[in-house]
């Protein structure tokens, strides 16, 4: 879609547990996300595949953003205007807004409180280890590199993973980072989900604590990959990643893409609390030798270095549809977290295949979707590579255009399949 940002409905969109995004569902899971769950997997999933096809230089949106409610200080939720951002190629993002108000981001959760019209360009860096050590302290939060040339934000807020509720968030303080140095900025506000600070400057902005704060447990997210068998070979795999639940989980899925290639997340319930620095064990039913879980044991990290690396692997030896899965912490024995996980999906089952059953499973689709010129357009690629001869060329020429695309699709599938399937559905 060319629209640059969206404004969002209140009501989340309900998926199934188990079931992977259905492209289809993407403007809706758009459409629908709420302002406390943006760190919701399947919103993000379904954001990240909204964002591929958009430009990356900036467009005016189509729609101006409507000026929040009340003035920019802590305002209720309902207030907040929520936006789809520009992502351009290099991870960058863009929120450009015509008037004052509150706008948080679905991607990111960052919400900034802008006191006039101003275009927002941010991203996240690195952390610098060394630098965060000299001043004793170390990451609570991804680090966001945020510019706007008007000058027009006046608040920011960073969304956090701590158990306020449990007297979690009193060792944060928000970074500022520019250059070679780090001014710590005690938060104007922290809230069940935000850390707020007032700023005036721009750079790198990012949440830390006291490297020796104690390892309270925070709000965690369990991430399911899974990559399917190819046929004659039975085994498949799934990653389990365990990550703090404000990571970035856009770039997650970008950077597990381009290491992993063809792998599917599988979108389920993902929300738990877990123990930083302590151990946590992964058991599945059924459980027997063909099913394989490694390592046996791991301990959950919440850190921002390594976010796409999965604590643990099940690998499958044996054709399965279902699986049931349950994290326990080890010290207390006490179950944290369990799902019914459920492996082949349509979606899921098409992928595995090769790529002729693969293109058979979408003929239909396939065959309506393409256009009179797209059609004359595939049948000149068809002879100029000998595919069909000069008389089939012509012939062409009169045949009704659905008798055609038959014809055309039964002529040659894996020509078409690796040559037009991704122009039409757009990957």
């Amino acid at each position: 879609s060319d629209v640059a940002n969206v404004i969002l409905k209140e009501n989340p969109t309900e998926v199934p547990s188990g079931a992977v995004n259905d492209p289809s569902e993407e403007r809706k899971a758009e459409l629908n996300l709420s302002y406390k769950d943006f760190h919701k997997p399947s919103e993000i999933s379904n954001s990240v595949k909204g964002s591929q096809n958009l430009p990356s230089k900036k467009k005016k949106m189509k729609k101006d953003l409507t000026q929040a409610a009340s003035s920019p200080d802590m305002k209720p939720k309902s207030s907040f205007e929520k936006f789809i951002p520009i992502v351009t190629d290099d991870e960058t993002y863009l929120l450009q807004c015509s008037c004052a108000g509150l706008y948080q981001c679905s991607v990111t959760g960052l919400v900034f409180v802008m006191k006039g019209e101003g275009d927002v360009v941010y991203r996240t860096v690195p952390w610098n280890r060394r630098l965060l050590a000299q001043h004793h302290k170390k990451p609570a939060g991804p680090l966001f590199d945020i510019k706007c040339q008007q000058q027009s934000v006046c608040q920011l807020h960073l969304p956090h993973c701590e158990l306020i509720s449990t007297g979690g968030g009193q060792f944060l303080e928000v970074a500022h980072v520019n250059d070679e140095d780090i001014e710590c900025i005690t938060p104007h506000q922290i809230t069940e989900t935000h850390v707020v600070i007032n700023i005036t400057g721009f750079s790198c902005y990012g949440i830390v604590r006291d490297d020796t704060s104690p390892p309270d447990p925070v709000q965690a997210l369990i991430l399911l990959f899974y990559k399917p068998r190819v046929d004659p070979d039975p085994r498949s795999v799934l990653s389990v990643l365990l990550v703090p639940r404000n990571v970035v989980i856009h770039q997650v899925l970008r950077t597990r893409r381009e290491l992993n290639g063809e792998e599917m997340y599988i979108d389920t319930p993902s929300r738990c609390s877990l123990f930083p620095k302590q151990v946590y064990t992964l058991s599945t039913v059924p459980d027997d030798d063909l099913i394989v879980v490694q390592p046996n044991e791991a301990e959950f990290h919440d850190e921002y270095f390594n976010s796409s690396v999965p604590s643990f692997q099940v690998i499958f030896k044996r054709v399965i549809t279902d699986v049931n899965l349950s994290l326990t912490h080890q010290a207390s024995a006490n179950r944290v977290w369990e799902r019914e996980v459920c492996l082949l999906p349509n979606r899921v089952r098409t992928l595995s295949l090769p790529p002729n059953e693969r293109l058979l499973n979408v003929r239909s689709s396939f065959i309506d979707r393409i256009s009179g010129p797209v059609l004359s357009s595939l049948m000149d690629k068809l002879l100029e590579k000998k595919v069909i001869t000069d008389a089939e060329r012509e012939e062409a020429n009169v045949m009704p255009n659905r008798i055609l695309k038959y014809f055309a699709f039964k002529k040659e599938k894996n020509f078409f399949f690796f040559f037009f399937l991704p122009v039409l559905f757009g990957s």
